[in-house]
């Protein structure tokens, strides 16, 4: 396969190996495009893995349920914009207001994928990126949910291909033709380094773009370098919008051309202790990563881009005694791009009264994550609500359409 070479490749010259599990703030981008854009038409899909468990109820705040204040004594103590009169946004997303107010970002709640009560970080995070349902193992999914949705599409074909020392998410895996890019890497290449692989690989179609563009992140990634010579890594990788930034750049360099679906993986949503501080940079970090698509995409493309971020699971209603909260169930997504239809919180509220939770303890789930993406697949790309339900993520009832796009 052309993504497994490249990797070859690539680590052949030395480059650093990082492992996602290894580092908390890694974060990877996977570029799936076709021959011409042709057979997923002209819309963008980009779906965001919040890695860790983000808590909705702080994210988007129902302060108009009685009840809300008394759970989250000190979650409050900064208030948010209003959304409406019952939602409050976070304060850490205010500077996505501009897009609410164009109906370009909304969310939905009480959502969760069919895991229940185990909470655990790794099952969870398994189960929403197999996109089953609890009557097939995860173990036994030999692929994540989007790549089964690229196996339905016919004629996709690999557009580029990098594998900079992280594998693919779990989403992604499978049969169907993805590249991968961690930007969170140094990329080293000295002046006759890169001479060396524009020499072997100048006459070999497969390889001469990959070496070409490993040339041009290498001198992205290392903008000290002088005359050829690549600076020495350093720092602490991944920890701020400057990454952030660089990885909306690239996706977004790609998007405005021949492809059509990326899924990036954001880490740091695990709040048990101080939630209110540990919070603000994963929320900054998201948000910079929405403004920095919209701002790269244009007008033109980021009208017709889709944006769904998913967790593996909510948070508990109260905080807990560290003023953090505890693994829960049912939590938010967030929506946003010129091809939703905003301004919204989408979803069935269930309420917060203690008879309304779940098992006395979290938000209750009214809908399924995957019944989400399957109407944006359905709605973007013209996918059989059939071939969704039964093969792309089995067992699901997709339901009535909840009318996401514009």
């Amino acid at each position: 396969m052309a993504k497994l070479n490249r990797r070859q490749m690539l680590k052949g010259l030395g480059l650093a190996a990082c492992s996602a599990a290894a580092h908390p703030w890694l974060t990877t981008v996977t570029l799936a495009g076709t021959d011409g854009g042709a057979p997923l038409g002209d819309h963008r899909l980009i779906v965001v893995i919040l890695r860790g468990a983000m808590d909705g109820l702080d994210v988007v705040r129902p302060v108009g349920e009685a009840a809300y204040a008394g759970y989250r004594p000190t979650l409050l103590a900064r208030r948010g914009s209003a959304l409406g009169d019952f939602w409050e946004l976070h304060p850490a997303l205010a500077g996505l207001m501009p897009l609410w107010d164009r109906e370009e970002l909304g969310f939905v709640h009480a959502t969760s994928t069919p895991y229940r009560d185990k909470r655990s970080h790794f099952d969870g995070q398994d189960l929403l990126e197999a996109g089953t349902g609890l009557d097939v193992p995860v173990a036994a999914v030999r692929d994540g949910w989007m790549n089964r949705m690229l196996q339905a599409v016919p004629g996709l074909q690999v557009q580029t291909a990098f594998a900079l020392g992280a594998e693919a998410m779990p989403l992604l895996r499978g049969q169907a033709p993805f590249l991968t890019w961690a930007p969170d890497q140094s990329l080293p290449i000295s002046g006759q380094g890169q001479a060396l692989l524009q020499a072997i690989y100048h006459d070999d179609p497969l390889f001469a773009q990959a070496a070409d563009e490993a040339i041009l992140l290498s001198r992205q990634m290392n903008p000290d370098a002088a005359d050829g010579m690549m600076a020495k890594p350093g720092g602490k990788p991944g920890t701020g919008v400057k990454d952030v930034a660089v990885l909306a750049d690239y996706a977004a360099g790609h998007l405005r051309q021949d492809t059509r679906i990326a899924a990036f993986s954001l880490s740091g949503w695990d709040s048990h202790r101080s939630q209110a501080e540990g919070i603000q940079v994963p929320l900054t970090r998201l948000q910079g990563l929405i403004l920095g698509l919209r701002d790269r995409l244009g007008p033109e493309v980021w009208g017709k881009t889709l944006l769904l971020a998913m967790t593996e699971f909510g948070r508990t209603v109260r905080e807990n005694g560290s003023k953090g909260t505890d693994h829960g169930t049912a939590g938010a997504m967030v929506l946003a791009g010129g091809a939703l239809r905003g301004r919204k919180v989408y979803g069935a509220w269930p309420g917060l009264d203690e008879t309304a939770l779940y098992a006395g303890r979290d938000l209750m789930p009214t809908s399924d994550v995957r019944a989400w993406a399957g109407w944006a697949m359905r709605g973007l790309y013209g996918l059989d609500a059939g071939l969704i339900q039964r093969t792309i993520f089995p067992g699901l009832d997709l339901g009535a359409d909840p009318g996401i796009l514009a």
